[in-house]
């Protein structure tokens, strides 16, 4: 059974709904309007948290309900409820008529259909019994305590979600798409003495929780988080000042994605609130440095099959070769800026417009080893894996703190160091690569991504590579 099929069952047999008369609804509701949608939504999901040795907590929630948007212009109307019923949309609808411009309507291109599928549409959370479930976290406490006589905590949790979604226009264009979420994440505390300190790993995807839970995935995921917590336990104090810093691969793409990427989102650009604002067409990265936003790799946490606006997702070139060449982009902006839908329009739920967002933005390899990067450097730091960062996005100013870092020294990777900070400034830090190593790498499935109040999953990637100088904040000398 299709997607479409599947999200008609839910909405039109199961909840009641009358499509031809929701149809006729929406129709009216957007007549005299440049663009629109009537979004619907079912999801299922659920957390458990293993602590202290005990199932700390459990839950599970079921949600359900829609959006309708009218959009003139700059202008959008917006109007949702959890009730799925003909007359919840009856009312939705004279909210949104408010922004009919009295103009015939010039609709934006219809999404092309296709029939690819990203990931598949089985339901995570009820094909693993809940107490298989609990066990599996009684393991990985168990495995962690055993690991090391140095543990002292050990937090385990596991969560998914199960998203059906169904987008109708007012064209008679319908679009489904059913999407699984899972992430599994382990954290570690050791101590020594009066010190502590801590590791975590996380993993996940759009699939099924049998894909990260058999003894060699869960039992890896443990060995990792120990292993960055015994290096922060015997770490120094991170030194303070200007240095050439070289980025893992992977996760540290978070940067990248915080500091570049949000930059690149059409919104701000329209806006001209964004650093970028304006560049198209120019240098605005050293050679060799080229971006991509990609939400059409299989089973990724960041990927879409279609946006939330019913648009197929695709791969986006932002930067290529240093090259300003393009933005991510949701209808009502690609439209207003006089270019193309890019599937980036995404919300978090059917109580949120849709706005510019990315799936899973990475910068691609290029020619040099890592070693080759690390050897270049007489003295500086090595970031491996961060923690939490803030960013702004007119001015493009970024801190980040690494929850894995090292000194370089004549060429060499030295003793870890805590408590670094990497403060800069994303377009200037563009400019600032000197060596991307050959290595990229995709996270393991754990990013989420704020923006105005929103929560949706993402990815990140990059390879290793070499900046000139960061600003690194420390409480060394």
């Amino acid at each position: 059974m299709s997607d479409l099929a599947k999200t008609d069952d839910l909405f039109f047999n199961h909840a009641g709904l009358d499509r031809a008369r929701i149809e006729t609804v929406l129709g009216d509701a957007l007549n005299g309007s440049d663009d629109g949608e009537l979004f619907l939504e079912y999801r299922q999901s659920e957390s458990l948290s293993f602590d202290d040795g005990r199932l700390k907590a459990a839950a599970f929630d079921t949600a359900q309900g829609f959006g309708l948007r009218a959009v003139s212009g700059e202008t959008a109307a917006y109007a949702h409820a959890s009730e799925l019923s003909e007359a919840a949309v009856k009312r939705a609808a004279e909210t949104v008529k408010s922004v009919r411009s009295g103009r015939s309507a010039s609709w934006a291109d219809a999404p092309h259909g296709t029939n690819r599928s990203l990931y598949a549409d089985d339901n995570p959370l009820t094909l693993m019994p809940f107490a298989d479930k609990v066990k599996l976290l009684g393991e990985i406490d168990a495995y962690a305590r055993g690991k090391d006589s140095r543990v002292r905590q050990v937090s385990a949790a596991l969560l998914g979600s199960w998203q059906a979604v169904q987008i109708m226009r007012a064209d008679g264009q319908r679009v489904a798409d059913i999407r699984p979420l899972v992430r599994v994440n382990v954290s570690i505390v050791v101590g020594e003495g009066d010190r502590q300190e801590s590791g975590s790993y996380g993993m996940g995807g759009r699939m099924n929780y049998a894909s990260f839970v058999t003894p060699d995935r869960w039992q890896a995921a443990v060995d990792e988080a120990l292993r960055q917590a015994l290096v922060n336990l015997s770490s120094v104090a991170a030194p303070a000042g200007e240095m050439p810093v070289v980025l893992g691969p992977g996760w540290p793409g978070v940067l990248l994605h915080e500091a570049i990427g949000h930059g690149l989102e059409g919104d701000f650009n329209r806006r001209k609130t964004s650093a970028f604002a304006g560049l198209m067409g120019q240098r605005i990265a050293a050679q060799g440095v080229t971006v991509i936003d990609d939400g059409t790799l299989p089973d990724r946490r960041g990927s879409l099959t279609v946006d939330d606006e019913g648009t197929p997702s695709q791969r986006t070139v932002l930067i290529d070769d240093g090259i300003l060449v393009g933005y991510m982009q949701d209808r009502q902006n690609a439209s207003l800026m006089g270019m193309k839908p890019t599937g980036n329009g995404r919300r978090q739920s059917y109580a949120h417009h849709p706005m510019p967002r990315m799936t899973n933005t990475y910068m691609l390899s290029g020619r040099q080893t890592r070693d080759e990067l690390i050897k270049s450097v007489k003295s500086g730091l090595y970031a491996v894996n961060f923690g939490g960062g803030q960013v702004d996005i007119t001015s493009g100013k970024f801190v980040f703190s690494a929850s894995e870092a090292y000194l370089i020294e004549d060429g060499k990777i030295g003793p870890a160091v805590k408590g670094a900070t990497l403060i800069g400034n994303g377009p200037d830090v563009l400019t600032k690569i000197r060596m991307v190593g050959n290595d990229m790498a995709l996270d393991d499935g754990i990013g989420t991504c704020g923006k105005d109040g929103q929560g949706v999953p993402v990815g990140v990637g990059q390879p290793s590579m070499l900046i000139e100088g960061l600003t690194v904040g420390g409480t060394g000398k």
